[in-house]
């Protein structure tokens, strides 16, 4: 009998070390090397514990031999089509044969949910659905309520509650399915480490063998994986490494709005997102965010101007809020929701030193409607406008949008797509748009019948909304 090795591991970014080390040489991280067991090699030809790669789900599988580059086809494999847009579009496509997904979010934000009810669209293929977490009569009750009495497809869809990595293997071998789902990577465990489910060892382990048997079989995996309370995906970090794309399901639990954002894709962009809304009975696409995000009674409102952002080649129409209101205490408090904080200092200081308005001894309080964290630097011309609107408490007209990152000398700089920024906004039935002056040479005017009003500063921008 072999030996067992052992090996210490970064629990932060999965660098190995034949000894203990106070500081990882590679992430710079303190005290975050974990004693581990070494699994025994597994035989060659093999990718499981239990098993040899021939043996296992009844595929061909491939084999390995070194290949000359131009005798490589580069043809794509044809995608399976997930019967849902959104997850379509974050995927790049559809899901790749014999690709290994790694789906993660945090608790109770409907990450079983979705994807239980994208398996159970998919008529045409053969689903395990492994579940470590629930029993079977909890699955069946969730697919009752998100199918709402209609015909589940018991011929096709395979439920398996097992924790255990050789008897998962055992049941592809014997179902031989067509897409394997890991619900949650965990809480699944292999006999060849002796540790408990959920450890650097057995996640580490467990995800390997999954991939081996992903490649060689040519059969999709999606893992669905836990996150921390800092936010990141659990477990160790070659995790996110070995998997083929990495998508977080994240939102506010107080909002309906659930966001679909792709982190890793090797098959596809890692900028597209897909946006859902949770009912009572699972999770809706949202095809046009824009009429969801923008409320219909802001009229009259002070604080609340419109901007046009785009995630990946997605534009929407977003409200942004501000309420500013003087400093109860010495020191004013800075707040931002859905925003980058330090941005939004950096805007109030080009509002002190550039526009001549005085907002030091003032509190101020930004939030992004519909609980999304937006990214896009176009949205700096609504928050300024927005924070100058609640400011001299007076209502921006209705029928205004804007799109510009604002520089630290007061000017507008240009932003990307600034065609497709416009189209949403004529297609929501907006009148008037300011856009910075520069885009505007690269815009067709006859195309749109929307009012552009090019600038190319800040005081440009607040005349032309305050007069």
């Amino acid at each position: 009998m072999a030996k067992d090795k052992t090996a210490y591991v970064c629990e932060n970014c999965g660098q190995e070390s034949p000894k203990w080390i106070g500081k990882c040489p590679s992430c710079g991280q303190w005290n975050t090397f974990k004693e581990i067991k070494v699994a025994p090699a597994v035989r060659a030809g093999g990718f499981s514990p239990s098993g040899s790669a021939a043996s296992i789900a009844g595929h061909t599988l491939r084999t390995s031999r070194a290949m000359r580059l131009h005798d490589i086809s580069s043809h794509d494999e044809p995608r399976i089509d997930m019967h849902d847009a959104e997850l379509n579009r974050v995927l790049g496509g559809g899901l790749v044969p014999g690709s290994i997904i790694l789906l993660g979010g945090e608790p109770g934000i409907g990450k079983s949910t979705l994807s239980l009810q994208t398996m159970l669209g998919l008529t045409d293929k053969r689903i395990l659905y492994v579940s470590g977490e629930e029993s079977a009569h909890q699955l069946k009750m969730r697919a009752e309520r998100i199918n709402a009495g209609q015909d589940i497809q018991p011929d096709n869809f395979l439920v398996l509650c097992e924790n255990s990595l050789e008897q998962i293997f055992e049941h592809i071998k014997e179902e031989k399915p067509d897409l394997v789902v890991i619900d949650s990577i965990q809480t699944i465990a292999t006999d060849e480490v002796e540790s408990s489910p959920g450890s650097i060892a057995q996640v580490r382990e467990c995800a390997s063998a999954l991939l081996r048997f992903a490649k060689t079989s040519g059969v999709p995996v999606i893992l669905i994986g836990h996150i921390t309370k800092e936010g990141t995906l659990a477990g160790p970090k070659i995790l996110e490494h070995i998997v083929d794309t990495v998508i977080q399901f994240e939102g506010d639990q107080h909002y309906a709005y659930r966001i679909l954002r792709s982190i890793k894709n090797r098959f596809g962009s890692t900028s597209e997102l897909g946006i859902y809304e949770m009912q009572n009975n699972g999770l809706r696409q949202v095809s046009n965010p824009s009429e969801l995000l923008l409320t219909q009674d802001s009229e009259g409102l002070s604080g609340v101007a419109i901007s046009c952002a785009i995630e990946g080649v997605r534009p929407f129409l977003l409200e942004t809020q501000a309420l500013v209101s003087s400093a109860a205490y010495g020191t004013p408090q800075r707040s931002a929701t859905g925003f980058d904080q330090r941005r939004l200092n950096m805007l109030l200081a080009v509002l002190e030193k550039r526009v001549g308005f005085k907002l030091m001894q003032k509190d101020v309080f930004l939030n992004i409607a519909g609980g999304l964290r937006v990214t896009d630097m176009a949205m700096d011309l609504s928050v300024i406008a927005a924070i100058l609107s609640s400011n001299v408490d007076t209502p921006i007209e209705a029928g205004w949008c804007m799109a510009g990152e604002v520089g630290l000398s007061g000017e507008v700089r240009p932003v990307a797509r600034i065609e497709q920024r416009i189209a949403e906004a004529e297609k929501l039935g907006l009148q008037h748009i300011i856009i910075p002056r520069y885009n505007l040479s690269s815009v067709n005017r006859k195309k749109f019948n929307i009012e552009l009003h090019p600038v190319r500063k800040v005081e440009e921008a607040l005349r032309a909304l305050f007069g």
